[in-house]
């Protein structure tokens, strides 16, 4: 069977089988969670804005942190995932923060089948792009659930992080998609030495990509930034060198790590 026309059940198996490891994991910190704390970096909260009263979709939301966090600040949010188990978990985790976060499982390119609203943003973030073949068809969901005038807020790892191998070492990787990357995983970012071993089927996607993708789809870009670190330590090698901000400790600040794209649906 070709992974590459299989991907959806292969990468839902995969995180399926990673959700509980990373619940349990000091990573997302589930208990200063439940506490009141934020899982949102303040990359996004700048770009976001005051939210009181908006509508948000959330895509590839995970197990919910970023979606309960977004209505924690006033707005009302749909976060999708295509792992059950998440979408299940999120469920609870909204329960148990008395969120009225809403959440479906659902591929994103399904989604048009599950949800029949427009939203004032779309929000994504931090490994989400990797797991999709087509972004045409992704900017396409994504204009399809915008209301005219309406904000793309996409936070994610630079396509230059990806080309490394995992100790970034050597180039590994091309930085333009070239077809399907199929691999098996042993542990997870959240807990290196988690009992897990999974296949994934992966894209890389180079900047040019995503915004074409964007651009042709009807919106337009107001702002492009990089960021020569990355606010989660999710990498192997790294140093900590200012509070939650993380880089490679031998390639110190000569990468980009992060990029995030605002984007308004033209009203037309």
């Amino acid at each position: 069977m070709n992974p590459e026309n299989n991907y959806i059940e292969i990468n839902r198996k995969s995180w399926n089988s990673r959700t509980e490891a990373h619940i349990n994991s000091e990573f997302y910190d589930v208990d200063g969670f439940l506490k009141g704390n934020s899982s949102l970096n303040d990359i996004e909260l700048s770009l976001l804005g005051d939210l009181k009263g908006k509508s948000i979709l959330h895509l590839q939301c995970h197990f919910g942190q970023d979606t309960i966090s977004l209505t924690r600040l006033g707005a009302d949010v749909t976060g999708i995932d295509l792992s059950d188990k998440a979408i299940e978990s999120a469920k609870k985790l909204a329960h148990d923060t008395n969120s009225n976060a809403h959440f479906i499982c659902s591929d994103i390119y399904d989604l048009p089948n599950h949800l029949n609203r427009q939203f004032d943003i779309v929000f994504t973030s931090y490994g989400t792009i990797g797991w999709l073949p087509d972004l045409d068809r992704w900017a396409k969901v994504i204009s399809h659930f915008l209301k005219p005038g309406g904000k793309f807020i996409f936070v994610e790892f630079h396509p230059v992080v990806w080309m490394f191998d995992d100790n970034f070492e050597t180039v590994g990787y091309r930085y333009f998609n070239s077809g399907a990357i199929v691999e098996t995983v042993n542990g997870t970012y959240a807990d290196r030495n988690a009992d897990i071993t999974e296949s994934t089927v992966t894209w890389n996607h180079g900047l040019s990509e995503v915004m074409n993708s964007l651009i042709k789809n009807g919106l337009e870009i107001n702002s492009l930034d990089e960021f020569d670190y990355s606010p989660y330590n999710c990498f192997n090698r790294t140093v900590e060198f200012e509070p939650k901000k993380y880089r490679i400790a031998h390639l110190e600040d000569k990468i980009p790590m992060v990029y995030s794209v605002m984007a308004t649906k033209k009203n037309h």
